[in-house]
Parts: structure tokens; sequence; C-alpha cells
């Protein structure tokens, strides 16, 4: 059975049983405010990077019940023919603000305000927090990598290293990272990313001598391409490379090295293409990196990495471990109150809350401070204490804004996030174990 194109059944069923209940109830109308969030960071991060929003956006325009679904949830007798009818006229037309894509965040930071009636928000819970999830936990990742190359570009290349649909939605995610292309063509055709690549070890094997297959792949892509040094012999593969490229009238662009000691490897490599008088020639090294890898490289002559297998599983992280609580909701009487967790280890914080983010006095960012209350009263304690707020409308009473996610909307957010890392202070820079960079405090 295909696919669906509507996204409403990315769902857990509980969602839909909820659901059933409350209308029974007569509690499915009640107003609610759900937060997603994250109770904490994981030991290895100093802060989180917010990815997924446009994706969200994306999602949220196709959340609504075919026909087709609603005949086999009633097949399946998953909800009442009650809460059938409900769901075939379903369109979420509550209100969803956010922080910015892009955006650090911290423990507690309420990466996404859900506000509607209890049906509505609820359906949303497994979806938002699937895509943010994933997409935060890359992101992040991604962002530690391009730390660690220090102005190096860093290029995507994990696609056969996850499933088919998370390289697209990971290639997206280290973009806003910092990181600046992609090997998933899907990738570079939905968002307008920069696709990358030339050829691997098959290529090199296919012919019958190396530099055939260098000759091939110059005779298709230019001298300037990157050829695949180490098949076999890596001293000779690079003199047969340079020459392969000046065979063709111009200098080699670039040679990749894929194995070995990476260290050793492009100190011996860069010294020999300067001797051969290749000194425009650059060196591209891949082979299973993560942001250790890629700050052990730091002193070596190397002008750009290919990250796989550790970008599209988070590098150690393969999630942001983010939350979708409800946080206040409407009484009988019609009033908004404050709800909360109690339990061990998994308690929240009641009420809605706004964000804002303070500074020193030499410009760096110092606390995060959740506001719990009007929102002219978060305004007002804002201003006061110089916080810059960050939070943005993304749907609004059922209509998606489209700045979200247009087409600039990328290239937007990791312009956002760099400015925001750069806010940092030096501790969220460093890659060991720690606390977050600055604490959280509740108003």
């Amino acid at each position: 059975m295909p696919a669906s194109f509507e996204t409403s059944l990315l769902t857990d069923m509980y969602e839909f049983t909820m659901l059933d209940a409350a209308m029974k109830s007569g509690t499915a109308n009640r107003h609610c405010v759900f937060e997603l969030f994250g109770r904490r960071l994981p030991t290895t991060r100093r802060y989180g990077v917010v990815a997924g929003t446009g994706r969200v956006l994306e999602a949220m325009a196709r959340f609504e019940f075919s026909p087709e679904q609603i005949q086999w949830l009633a097949e399946k007798k998953i909800v009442s023919d009650t809460a059938l009818e409900y769901l075939s006229d379903f369109r979420f037309k509550g209100t969803i603000s956010g922080y910015a894509e892009g955006e650090c965040y911290f423990p507690g930071s309420p990466l996404l305000t859900v506000e509607g009636t209890f049906a509505e928000c609820t359906l949303l819970e497994t979806l938002l927090l699937s895509i943010y999830n994933y997409d935060c936990a890359v992101a992040s990742a991604a962002s530690r990598m391009t730390i660690a190359a220090h102005g190096r570009p860093c290029l995507d290349m994990g696609a056969r290293r996850g499933h088919e649909r998370a390289a697209v939605s990971a290639a997206r995610a280290a973009v806003i990272g910092g990181f600046a292309g992609t090997s998933d063509l899907e990738s570079a055709k939905r968002y307008g990313i920069p696709a990358i690549g030339t050829a691997a070890h098959a290529f090199t094997l296919l012919h019958d001598s190396e530099r055939q297959a260098f000759d091939a792949q110059i005779a298709s892509l230019g001298p300037s391409t990157t050829l695949l040094v180490d098949t076999y012999n890596v001293t000779e593969g690079v003199k047969t490379a340079v020459e392969a490229a000046r065979a063709a009238g111009g200098e080699l662009g670039a040679v990749r090295l894929d194995s070995g000691d990476l260290v050793a490897q492009a100190f011996t490599v860069r010294g020999q293409l300067d001797s051969l008088g290749a000194t425009s020639t650059k060196i591209t090294v891949t082979s299973d990196l993560d942001e250790y890898a890629i700050a052990a490289l730091g002193a070596a002559p190397v002008d750009s990495y290919g990250v796989g297998t550790r970008l599209i599983t988070g590098s150690g992280v393969p999630t942001a471990a983010l939350v979708y609580k409800l946080v206040s909701r409407e009484n009988r009487e019609g009033t908004m109150v404050g709800v909360a967790k109690k339990s061990a280890s998994k308690n929240t914080v009641a009420g809605k809350k706004y964000a804002g983010r303070l500074y020193d006095e030499d410009g760096y960012a110092s606390e995060e401070v959740l506001v719990t209350g009007s929102a002219e009263e978060a305004a007002a304690f804002f201003e006061e204490n110089g916080a810059r707020a960050l939070q943005v409308p993304l749907i609004v009473d059922g209509e998606i804004l489209e700045e979200g996610w247009s087409s600039e909307a990328l290239a937007q957010a990791q312009a956002r996030h760099l400015r925001s890392r750069n806010e940092l202070p030096y501790q969220a820079w460093r890659l060991s174990e720690g606390e977050p960079a600055i604490p959280t405090r509740y108003v």
C-alpha cells in the first residue's frame, strides 16, 4: 500500500484514543496550551540547535484526513463514529509559536508553544516530536562539527548511512548547523542545497588502470574536479592525478583522502602536491569523521570535510530528547489554569512561558529566562532587563505563516544560527562534556 500524502497518520494510536475519550467526557474542546521542550541537554551538548521548523510547517499544510484514512480508522475500530466525524473535517485552527529556526536553545526552552482545543493539539504530538527530535539532534551535531572545522567547509555525505527519507531531513538540518553542501540529490532539489559529488572507489576499479579512471573523470567533469587517490597507493595516486589534470590542460582541483591516518596523510600529500607545483590543489578528507576527528585535523593542511555516518546519526546523540506536555488548560468554569507533572525526574513547570535571553556587559548570552504570566508582563520584563525575545509566530488561527517555510527560510535559519551561536560564551564552543553554556531561570 503506498504511503499517504497526508501527514495525519504520522501519529501514535493513543492520540486518537485520547481524542475519542475526551469527546465522550466533554473535555475535547477545552482550550489548552502544550509546550515542546527538553528537560535537559545530553551530557556532550552545551547547547541545542532548533531545526525542523520548516518541515513542521510543510507537514501541517498536509495534516488532514482523506476518505481512505477515515475508512481505515473505521475498519480497524480505532475510534468511535463521533470521533471519525470530527476527523473527517479536521484542520488545525489553533496557534503555534516557537523559537525561530536556527536559534540555540537550552533546558526548558519552549521550542514550540501549541494553543487550541485539546482535540486538535493532542493529535500533533508525535508529528511535532518526530521532526524536532531528529532535526535538532542532527543540527546540533552539525554545529559542533562546523565549530571544530574553524571555517573550513563541511559537506554532508550521510545519505547511505540512514533511512532514505532521514537523509533528506538530515541534509537540511546540517545546513542549519553550518554545512555547505550535500551529496543527496533529493535534498538538493527540494531545499536548494548545493549538490556535491564526483566518484567512488568503484569507478577507479572499473577501469584497467588508475590513470584511465582519472582521465575518464576529468574528461567528464574537467581538471578542476576532485580525484579519489587512495584506491591503491596514495603517493602514486596523487602523482597520477596531477599528471592527468595537466594533460587535460589545467590544474587539479582537489584530491580526496578516505582512509588511513588522515592527519599524517594530509601533511604528506600537501608536501607532495607542493613539490609537484600543484599548490592550488586542495585536500578534502572523509572516512567516519565526527567533531572530534575534525578537531584533530585542525592543524593539518585540509581544506574541507565530508561527513557521513556520524552526522546523520547525530554524532552519538540520535534524538534531542524533546517532550510535548500540557502546561495550561481551561477548567470547567472556563478559566485557564496551569498544570504540571510531578513525576520523579520527569516533572514539568506549569503555565505558558515566554522565552528571552539575557546578556552580560560584554554582549554575550548569560541566561535563558522563561516568564510565566501574560504576554504584556513578559514583554515588560524583557524590556526592563534588556532580554531578547526568542519566540516568533508560526501558525496563527490555523493560517501557516509563509516566512517559516519559504525558499529563503533555510538560508535565513543558517545565518540566524551562526549569529545565535556567536552570542554564546566561550564554554559553549567546547567539545567536552559539561553543563549547558548558560543557565535557565523561571520567572
